[in-house]
């Protein structure tokens, strides 16, 4: 045809020939059979991600709900085992044993949090942030939120070297400042993280209460450029990872921080159930723009990366590993601190804010009411006992179906000895052992471009590498090999 219109030009036959020419889509068919796929990957993300959130939510709500329920009565047991060893004899190395120590640190931090949170007034705190701006309460509430991260980040270490600095071995070389300092970081600590999210909670309260509703809907946009800011990065399923654990923990303290705002509205209306209705419309929107930015978030980072939907099953069987494994006789950390270092979520600053919240908003005065509380503690009580029983389920499951359950056997690694102390037989022998020698030398491969040497070292790299063995190595605020662009 090319020949014929250069011989014969014609405008009839041009138009002929742009009406009548055809072309062939299976020339090309792995090319639109990727593209399909993508489409397809599109379509499951949004299953794939709430299956992911849901049962991470619930693992924030087991992780929180402990520390209403469970706590208080390990507490208790571990006050009257130091109250019965005159009776009973002392045997043994410790008066407590690290679990026990490591309770009742909580248990002080929670009570001497709580007392402090007396001297601060949520009133007071209401007003002098509903008198601001509309466009400084946007940017105190950005700004907000990034103390949040930042605090978390920072305050789950302090938590860490504190049960750490109070159960370490006596017969150990010691290097610390001493356990009082140490909880005294961590009182600050948890004092302060708990006024910024009273802070954050009052922001979003004066939004509610607002006349137009700019400042809600301000705050509403700006979940929105989080998108512009997270899908045009270069991400790896290890950073994915991360992203997904603190979406699932920024969803729960949203839903946390949306119960706060409705206790304090509903208290101010004398518990009216008619406005409850009116809070209605406003909580629905905040909770489905959470949803779907992560939505939109999720679908396009996948689609841009290269990264299937089966990922986020990946994720859950990760996430349900540490709960199982947390179950194990010889587990080396509780359940919620394990939650906190791979999500970010640290239960103990937010369950000060609530308890404090709630003693506030409900008055409780005579025998009836105290009665009324006890039930709804038990209730608690019920309640977290059958979230941890689906959860193990599902969680077994999960962990079988991904074929991981022989990690659950494997010995933690252990720390290296200190320079004081011998090293063992083992590396003794290993030391001992001679060099293996140098491999024999290959043959010259084909140069290579740069972009070539790294995609085969990367392609290496993944080849000796089991992801799932990466996702149980990798926390909220663990900075991954992968680069981010």
């Amino acid at each position: 045809f090319p020949s014929l219109s250069v011989c014969n030009p014609s405008l009839s036959r041009f138009i002929a020939a742009e009406l009548t020419r055809g072309y062939f889509l299976e020339h090309n068919e792995a090319k639109y059979t990727e593209r399909r796929e993508r489409v397809y990957t599109c379509m499951r993300i949004p299953k794939e991600l709430e299956k992911l959130m849901i049962f991470g939510f619930f693992l924030c709500v087991d992780a929180f709900l402990y520390v209403f329920t469970l706590l208080p009565l390990r507490v208790l047991l571990a006050v009257l085992r130091l109250l019965t060893l005159p009776c009973c004899g002392f045997s043994g190395s410790r008066l407590l044993q690290p679990a026990q120590v490591c309770d009742v640190l909580k248990g002080l931090i929670l009570v001497l949090c709580f007392s402090m949170m007396h001297y601060v007034d949520y009133s007071m705190m209401y007003h002098l942030i509903r008198g601001q701006s509309v466009i400084k309460l946007y940017l105190i509430y950005n700004m907000l939120e990034v103390a949040d991260r930042l605090f978390s980040s920072f305050g789950q270490d302090i938590l860490d070297a504190l049960y750490w600095t109070a159960t370490e071995p006596k017969e150990r070389k010691r290097d610390s400042i001493g356990v009082i300092p140490h909880f005294i970081m961590a009182v600050f600590y948890v004092f302060l993280h708990a006024i910024l999210i009273m802070v954050q909670a009052s922001t979003l309260n004066v939004a509610f209460n607002s006349h137009n509703k700019s400042l809600l809907t301000i705050m509403m946009s700006n979940n929105f450029v989080e998108i512009k800011g997270s899908v045009f990065k270069k991400f790896e399923k290890n950073n994915l990872f991360q992203m997904s654990n603190s979406d699932i923990k920024e969803r729960f303290t949203s839903y946390v921080l949306l119960l706060i705002v409705c206790l304090r509205n509903m208290e101010q209306f004398a518990w009216n159930p008619d406005h409850l209705w009116v809070l209605f419309p406003d909580v629905l929107m905040v909770v489905l723009s959470e949803v779907a930015v992560d939505i939109i978030k999720h679908a396009f980072i996948t689609k841009f990366n290269d990264i299937t939907a089966d990922v986020y099953s990946e994720y859950r069987a990760s996430l349900a590993f540490d709960l199982v494994s947390s179950r194990q006789k010889n587990a080396c950390t509780d359940y919620s601190d394990s939650v906190a270092r791979r999500m970010g979520f640290i239960p103990l600053p937010l369950a000060v804010l609530l308890i404090r919240v709630v003693m506030s908003s409900v008055k409780v005065q005579g025998a009836l009411s105290y009665t009324c509380v006890f039930l709804f503690y038990l209730g608690l009580v019920s309640l977290k006992v059958l979230n941890s029983i689906v959860l193990l389920g599902k969680s077994c499951v999960y962990v079988k179906r991904a074929n991981m359950e022989d990690k659950l056997f494997e010995r933690p690694s252990t720390a290296p000895p200190s320079s004081g102390k011998p090293p063992s037989k083992t590396e003794q022998e290993r030391s001992s052992r001679p060099p293996t020698p140098p491999p024999e030398p290959e043959q010259p491969l084909p140069s290579l471009s740069k972009e070539e040497e790294g995609e085969a070292q990367a392609a290496s790299e993944l080849k000796h590498r089991t992801p799932k063995e990466d996702l149980l190595e990798i926390d909220r605020f663990t900075i991954c090999g992968n680069r981010i662009d």
